[in-house]
């Protein structure tokens, strides 16, 4: 039996209801269908897949377990709206995918599925990067270098942690982290010269540098910089907020404050919010 949308009711199943939204997928595309959806393309599309991404991020920063599931949700819709356009000029299906992922997992998990040996996370890593080069050599692929694999359109914090991570795996790193930290104060060092002498390039060239070192540093701490940067943007919002908050209660705006006004209920928000 069907809904009056034409498409098959919900089951307890998870495969029978990916299904389901598979088929409205497919319903929307169709003619007859959606305007908005079948006008869609891989490149209009692309935005609302990092977007979705972004929003299942602060529904987990935020501990928000209901908004994280309809969160997960929309960011499912982007394989299958991809997908699907995919299947309409006959490139490939959204079962091609699900079959290429399930088995990439079986084959890059030997320790959980066939006869291999990894009993850390390390050794876990270290394994997949081994088996991702056999799946390169296989297909005939030319070697890349170790970092051609770290996407150029991540996140700069992301990028850096990812590049820097796989460095390290051949060897190329610091021994400890006092070690990241005297790189910290160099940088910091050539800095201030660019500043005192340099052009607005080369200060720029040392603010990267910088940058590129604190993500060293979190990686030897074990903080992942994305997210130890996203907690602070979240914590600068609250204790701006609740500076304005204060004002208006005096009927003011930042605007019509002084600095010493504002650095005063910033230290009260330090305490509170």
């Amino acid at each position: 039996m069907t809904s009056e949308d034409g498409i098959e009711p919900r089951s307890s199943s998870a495969g029978e209801k990916f299904e389901r939204l598979v088929a409205i997928m497919a319903r929307l595309r169709a003619p007859g269908g959606c305007p908005w959806d079948r006008g869609q393309t891989f490149d209009t599309i692309k935005p609302y897949l990092l977007e979705e991404t972004y929003e299942v991020m602060d529904a987990i920063d935020a501990r928000d377990w209901r908004g994280l599931a309809d969160e997960l949700g929309d960011l499912l819709l982007q394989p299958v709206f991809f997908a699907q356009m995919a299947a309409e000029e006959n490139r490939f299906t959204i079962e091609d995918s699900l079959d290429a992922i399930s088995e990439k997992l079986v084959r890059r998990h030997p320790h959980v599925f066939g006869a291999g040996d990894a009993r850390t996370p390390d050794e876990v890593k270290k394994r997949w990067e081994e088996i991702k080069s056999q799946e390169r050599q296989h297909r005939g692929e030319a070697n890349q270098g170790l970092l051609d694999g770290v996407s150029r359109v991540l996140p700069a914090l992301v990028e850096a942690q990812q590049l820097t991570a796989k460095a390290a795996r051949v060897g190329f790193d610091w021994d400890n982290a006092e070690q990241v930290l005297d790189k910290l104060r160099e940088e910091l060092n050539e800095l201030a010269h660019a500043r005192a002498h340099g052009s607005n390039a080369e200060i720029a060239d040392e603010i990267g540098d910088l940058l590129f070192v604190l993500v060293n540093l979190a990686r030897f701490l074990k903080v992942d910089p994305e997210q130890a940067l996203r907690g602070t943007n979240a914590k600068f919002r609250r204790r701006f907020s609740h500076v304005e908050k204060c004002l208006g209660a005096q009927g003011k705006t930042p605007q019509e404050s002084t600095v010493a006004e504002m650095e005063a209920l910033w230290q009260e928000a330090k305490k509170t919010v």
